[in-house]
């Protein structure tokens, strides 16, 4: 198959990548009670399934980085979402829930590595004055995740049970190997290669730490909280299967319009916009267990919910980004461990809350961590880190 030469083409096939992958990552969400009930385990339990990648992503950001840092990252890419595809399949056969916990390391192993890599790629593939728009790009597939993946998992589990979601992920990661194939340039290694010693200088700078603070509380906010959002609609709402998608829809269509609306004032001031977002992610999830009690309520603030997670990521790879200019893959492994580390730890213990006392609870814990956020976000600066090779 020939080799692309970049540009758009191939921000739409990294798209495409990220949009897989984090689709499957969350896709759980959608999915828990089926999934649950299958292997008789509990939904705390059962959100293993979003603890396992993040922690293993966390760890494998910067050690599959580092350890592939002289090879092509085309070549990279294409591997790990061959590797994406392969656990999809896991996930849809799996004769017991340690063979999809299985799958899902397999999972983090790629989320690690591909979001590292491909995070940073925006300067490698469009010109400079184009930057911040694929960044952008790239990341309305977190958002499209929620919007498209999630409810068309619920509505696939509900129709051929929640086997055939996986599987049907496992069809849409190939076609974007293709995509990947077909339009991806060769992309030898950054003239900053990401090695250990790139990274400890990363993690000596105020701008980079401050930046692993924000990440960390915004991120166990929300995913502390919206990985057992289903059973809160469930139990406190009282919503069926088909309105629980469509409120799951219409969080990710925020999401996509936050991410949007993000994506520019983010390469600006990643401080301020990340601090916006946080105070709108609390007051959603504070006034949930309140006001969430019936259908309208619990949409408007779905909706507020979504556009504040929706401008997270792009603000959070902004501050990284800005902190250190001079390696952007590195940033692009922080931001991922970050992310990726808190993801695991926010499943984990929210799943313990939930066990423990209820879905609500859940959500006012969010609410207050995320007011800590926004206040950590006002009072430090994504400050530029000094080089070091």
């Amino acid at each position: 198959m020939r080799r692309g030469t970049g540009g758009l083409p191939a921000v739409l096939a990294v798209t495409a990548g990220v949009f897989a992958i984090v689709t499957t990552e969350i896709l759980p969400v959608g999915l828990l009670g089926p999934i649950g009930a299958t292997f008789r385990i509990s939904d705390g339990t059962t959100g293993l399934m979003m603890t396992l990648p993040g922690l293993v992503a966390a760890v494998a950001a910067p050690v599959v980085t580092v350890a592939t840092r002289r090879a092509d990252r085309r070549t990279v890419l294409c591997a790990l979402l061959l590797l994406l595809a392969l656990a999809d399949l896991l996930n849809a056969v799996a004769p017991g829930y340690g063979a999809v916990l299985l799958a899902r390391v397999a999972l983090g192993l790629v989320i690690g590595a591909f979001w590292s890599i491909g995070s940073g790629l925006a300067p490698r593939l469009v010109r400079a004055e184009r930057q911040a728009q694929a960044n952008t790009v790239i990341f309305t597939a977190v958002p499209l995740g929620s919007v498209l993946g999630v409810p068309a998992g619920v509505l696939l589990g509900s129709l051929a049970g929640w086997r055939a979601a996986f599987a049907a992920m496992a069809a849409l990661t190939l076609l974007a190997l293709a995509a990947l194939l077909a339009t991806l340039p060769p992309l030898p290694p950054p003239a900053t290669t990401t090695g250990l010693p790139v990274l400890r200088g990363l993690l000596t700078g105020r701008g980079t730490r401050a930046g692993l603070a924000v990440t960390f509380l915004v991120v166990l906010a929300h995913f502390g909280a919206y990985t057992y959002v289903t059973p809160f609609l469930t139990e406190v709402t009282r919503v069926g299967p088909g309105t629980t998608g469509a409120l799951l829809l219409a969080y990710g269509a925020a999401g996509l319009l936050g991410n949007l609306l993000a994506g520019a004032r983010a390469a600006r001031a990643p401080r301020p916009a990340l601090a916006a977002a946080a105070v709108l992610l609390a007051a959603a999830t504070l006034l949930l267990p309140v006001l969430g009690t019936g259908g309208p309520g619990a949409t408007v603030l779905l909706l507020v919910w979504g556009a504040a997670y929706g401008a997270v990521p792009v603000c959070s790879l902004s501050w990284f980004l800005a902190a250190a200019p001079h390696a952007p893959e590195a940033a692009g492994v922080l931001f991922t461990s970050a992310f990726q580390a808190t993801i695991g730890i926010a499943a984990l213990t929210g799943g313990g809350v939930v066990d423990r006392t209820s879905p609500g609870t859940v959500l006012v814990l969010a609410g207050l961590v995320a007011l800590l956020a926004a206040g950590t976000a006002l009072l430090t600066t994504p400050a530029p880190t000094a080089a070091r090779r």
